[in-house]
């Protein structure tokens, strides 16, 4: 028996954010597929592409986001006044970086630490491989592979093949700079797909803006990927000072070894952190942006 529409719209709904766009969602459900339009009660903006929720339709196509079901994953940034969340329930995090225009190492390390206190593993992509300048790119990569960071170099205009296994049964998120060739990405493996191809300005060695919201794409039964709009910053004030020193992964094997037990790691003395940097178990440059970081979520 059929339920009317009256009825129908009583019921509470289950379905999957698959696009965010500030204060309005798009919402897939999972018996039909169909997709609705969907705002949240109040003020309440505290949902994000991934998200598996219950709603109750306000029309045939509309409809109130009414609860989020537990998240397994939250990955978000944030700064001194606001947070932003970015998707929620993936399994790993893509991070986009290019040859040219040349990328942001400081938010790479921003966008690792953020995936290790949520728990997600990560995937360094470097793209456009195929431009003849790629050395300096490749170089500085180096150090997180030695980290234990998989890092995939391609070209996503050339072939994508090489991503593919990557994406296999995991819900990834890509994460990049504007300009760095998400969309290119996406466009080839979801090529029906109407993702428009981001212009770089080669003046402003940046990329021009054209994702604007979160959308989420089925790569197959398994398989999701997230598309997030372009960052050009990367906050990390949701984090705890304990939180951002195991985030650091290299610094695990040291932690609770130095003389104070509330030791900051930033000049203190018999300090096992500082002592692992003399002996090269520690880089200098991560040692400074995790100082960088501490006193910017400390201040």
């Amino acid at each position: 028996m059929q339920l009317t529409q009256a009825a129908q719209a009583e019921k509470h709904l289950q379905g999957t954010i698959v696009a965010a766009y500030g204060k309005r969602f798009q919402v897939e459900l999972n018996d039909t597929k169909q997709r609705i339009s969907c705002v949240t009660r109040g003020k309440k903006t505290d949902s994000a592409c991934g998200d598996v929720v219950t709603i109750k339709l306000t029309d045939k196509h509309e409809g109130v986001i009414e609860n989020t079901l537990p998240r397994t994953t939250l990955l978000y940034r944030s700064n001194a006044f606001k947070s932003k969340m970015l998707a929620a329930n993936v399994t790993q995090i893509i991070i986009v970086l290019a040859t040219q225009p040349s990328f942001y190492e400081a938010l790479l390390n921003r966008c690792l630490i953020a995936a290790e206190a949520a728990g997600i593993k990560a995937l360094i992509v470097l793209n456009k491989c195929d431009l003849a300048d790629n050395d300096n790119a490749k170089q500085k990569l180096e150090l997180y592979t030695a980290l234990g960071y998989r890092v995939l170099p391609l070209s996503a205009k050339e072939d994508i093949s090489t991503l593919r296994p990557y994406l296999q049964g995991e819900a990834s998120i890509l994460v990049g700079q504007s300009g760095m060739g998400k969309s290119t990405m996406i466009n080839a493996l979801l090529p029906n797909e109407s993702v428009r191809t981001q212009e770089v300005s080669t003046v402003l060695d940046s990329g021009k803006h054209t994702t604007t919201a979160a959308h989420l794409y089925h790569l197959d039964d398994e398989s999701i990927l997230i598309d997030s709009p372009g960052l050009q910053e990367f906050g990390l004030h949701h984090l705890s000072t304990d939180a951002l020193e195991h985030a650091f992964i290299e610094f695990r094997p040291f932690l609770g070894r130095c003389r104070f037990n509330n030791c900051k790691h930033m000049q203190e003395p018999d300090c096992a952190i500082t002592e692992a940097l003399a002996a090269n178990k520690i880089s200098a440059e991560r040692l400074a942006i995790y100082k960088l970081l501490r006193a910017e979520i400390s201040g």
